[in-house]
């Protein structure tokens, strides 16, 4: 670059001004309260106070209101632990009730299988330490299969469930072996499996692994009378050549060593054929088992952890949107979707300074809880909680404790109220293949729901069109839905409706028309003759009224929080947030963090200079900033005279500082830099500003202008 004319630098250099950052603010900081840290920078652009005494205040004020930022920072921080504690605790509970069932099947298979083969011959300890097989009349050389299928579209979630299918075996006396896709490889090969197998068992492992140290195991009186179960969790993953020589080996010691395999199959059932030789599927008796479906786990997670409010936070609809593509465009694995929702979760902690009130819900008396916190609160605070967007329309408020915990709890009883009634519209749809995360996504948009702020207690939920295509579809199901399924239907609208005397009376009184026996088979008669009918044909009145009596009850209760007072602190609705964490934007990312280093880095020097660009930033970081002046096309000449009058006021402030030093020893002071340095330095931050993809280098039309390439506002 050629040097600029000789007065050029001291003109920028004297005429030098403040380099302002014009990019918009982010969203959260336009929800945050103002902190004690802004504040003083605020105070510090201000003529000092002459009296010692106010000044000595506003320190002390200070120190005050940092103490105070940091305490509730530790009380979110609490808070988020507590809560995911217990959504964590509750995903765990569902996952296992779902799976139990599969774990009572494996353990029945496993208990008949080891009968069948002591059936067959019972070998005395002797007989079991000879170094050949035991040869009898019937020799059975078929060891029992379970072959697992979780039809799940990534491993991912199946690594829980089978260790917990371990657990469960191993709490009933079996002996548990397991092995996994990498210890089934051809790098290992089957004396590394073996070896992995002997680990697991035997307390002391010989230097050359062996079957036979195995069997002079099992001989041991404690060991004798219980299978030996090896869970392969991954069968497609591994080498089939490696596990179709453990196969055979193990199928000759079967009568000896009860052995047993569960192997799980993320496809289809067919993948042993397509894996192992003819040879070693003859020695397995299989059996096959199948977990439940991922559909049925996610509507179990969703009713436990998003409809019940088992942990006082939940999301809003555009966050429920986003969770719900991510679910099915990506991965598809539930795994996948209880990350983003803990990163969800870690989020709204991070970012809403009233959301540690959310730990009131796992308290015994949550209002004892909200006042005393809320009492507790600065001033400040108390007037941001009321100056919440949802809280802008109260009215007759007088922005008291009172008001705020009458306001939560009702909060509380309308969540309770609309996840009742979601549960019984979801009971009548998932007749017609429903899923509960379809119809949860449009209970909680606020573009179908009203507030009837005239009376302001009385609130009307679903408006009548489109946009509810799945509440509809599940009303619809109602009308057309066969006797038998429709008293199931009022069953399970019972248990749901057990804190709302009035609709579950009306329930039951549905119900009660149908008790007599000689009504229910007229019913059915009628229901009979109407679907061999005509397809114009009348619905069942039975029907007629039980829809009707959901549509009302929808319309009155399923009222989403986000048309709720003070759901700002229990609901997490910055999906921009969750969509730049999980999805991704690097170069984005990069220039936010250019932008904002100083608080990354949280340095003294840079937070007194305000909204200026301080010359003790990097390179980078300076011309990120400095760029933000300009437009799409920036010009060399000018950015470097920037750049540089920055990096010469800051030569010139800490060599003042060094002369008006009043220490005795003399420091050195920092030379100048030259003006060949100061061009490597530009030259490298252009450099990297290209390398991450922020800048388009100059043109051969115009050498003398680069490209900004930015990102977001």
């Amino acid at each position: 670059m050629a040097a600029p004319p000789g007065d050029a630098p001291l003109t920028a250099a004297n005429n030098i001004q403040p380099f302002f950052v014009l990019h918009k603010a982010a969203a959260a900081a336009a929800l945050s309260v103002p902190s004690s840290r802004a504040r003083r920078r605020i105070d510090a652009s201000l003529p000092s106070s002459p009296n010692p005494k106010s000044a000595k205040r506003s320190r002390d004020v200070d120190a005050q209101d940092e103490e105070d930022s940091e305490m509730y920072e530790q009380l979110r921080l609490e808070a988020f632990h507590r809560t995911w504690s217990k959504i964590q605790s509750t995903i765990d509970e569902v996952l296992r009730g779902i799976n139990l069932k599969l774990f009572d099947q494996v353990l029945q298979w496993a208990q008949e299988s080891f009968s069948a083969v002591r059936a067959v011959a019972k070998p005395c300890h002797a007989e079991l330490q000879q170094p050949y097989p035991l040869l009898t009349d019937v020799i059975c050389r078929r060891i029992p299969t379970a072959f697992v299928l979780t039809k799940n579209a990534e491993f991912v979630d199946d690594i829980t469930t089978f260790r917990d299918l371990v657990e469960h075996l191993h709490s009933n006396g079996c002996h548990l072996a397991k092995l996994s896709a990498a210890e089934l490889s051809v790098k290992h090969g089957v004396g590394g499996c073996l070896r992995s197998l002997l680990r697991q068992l035997l307390s002391d492992v010989p230097d050359v692994a062996d079957v036979s140290a195995l069997a002079s195991w099992y001989c041991e009186a404690e060991n004798y009378d219980q299978p030996i179960v090896v869970v392969i969790d991954d069968l497609e993953q591994c080498s089939g050549d490696v596990l179709g020589e453990l196969v055979m080996m193990l199928s000759e010691w079967v009568i000896k060593i009860p052995i047993l395999f569960v192997m799980g199959i993320a496809t289809t059932l067919d993948a042993p054929k397509k894996l192992l030789s003819s040879e070693a599927l003859q020695r397995l008796e299989p059996c096959k088992l199948t977990l439940g479906s991922p559909s049925d786990r996610m509507n179990a997670l969703v009713e436990a952890i998003l409809v019940k409010p088992c942990a006082g936070f939940c999301i809003s609809h555009e966050v429920a949107m986003f969770l719900r593509n991510y679910f099915f465009r990506h991965d598809g694995t539930i795994t996948s979707f209880i990350s983003a929702l803990k990163l969800a979760c870690s989020k709204h902690f991070s970012m809403e300074p009233l959301s540690f009130l959310c730990m009131g819900v796992l308290e015994e008396d949550c209002e004892e809880f909200w006042r005393d916190k809320f009492e507790a609160l600065p001033q400040v605070i108390q007037k941001y909680a009321f100056g919440l967007p949802s809280c802008s329309s109260a009215k007759n408020s007088s922005n008291s404790s009172n008001d705020m915990v009458k306001e939560l709890s009702k909060l509380l009883k309308f969540q309770k109220d609309w996840s009742s009634v979601l549960l019984c519209l979801y009971e009548a749809g998932r007749h017609d293949k429903v899923q509960l995360l379809d119809i949860f996504c449009e209970a909680v948009n606020p573009n179908l729901q009203t507030l009837n702020t005239p009376n302001s207690e009385k609130l009307t939920g679903v408006k009548p069109g489109s946009g509810n295509v799945f509440m509809a579809q599940a009303t619809n199901a109602i009308r057309y839905m066969p006797m038998e399924a429709l008293l199931h239907v009022f069953e399970v609208w019972s248990n749901h409706l057990k804190g709302m005397g009035e609709i579950n009376d009306k329930v039951k009184a549905l119900q009660s028309t149908t008790i007599d026996a000689d009504s229910v088979r007229a019913t059915k008669e009628k229901w009979t003759r109407r679907s061999t009918g005509t397809a114009g044909s009348g619905t069942a009145p039975l029907n007629d009224k039980t829809a009707m009596l959901l549509e009302d009850v929808t319309r009155k209760y399923l009222v989403p929080v986000e048309c709720l007072p003070f759901h700002e602190i229990i609901c997490f609705k910055n999906v921009n947030v969750l969509q730049s964490a999980l999805i991704g934007n690097p170069r984005r990312m990069v220039q936010l963090d250019l932008l904002k280093s100083q608080s990354h880095l949280k340095c003294s020097c840079c937070s007194r200079s305000g909204a200026a660009v301080s010359g003790s930033l990097h390179d980078t970081s300076i011309m990120c900033n400095l760029a933000q002046e300009y437009g799409d096309v920036i010009n060399l000449h000018d950015w470097y005279i920037s750049f540089e009058g920055i990096i010469n006021s800051r030569n010139s402030k800490v060599k003042r500082k060094s002369y008006g030093s009043p220490s005795k020893k003399k420091s050195k002071s920092t030379p100048p830099e030259g003006e060949a340095m100061i061009q490597a330095r530009f030259c490298r931050a252009v450099t990297e500003m290209q390398i991450t993809g922020l800048l388009r280098m100059p043109s051969k039309r115009r050498p003398d202008l680069v490209q900004r390439i930015a990102f977001g506002p």
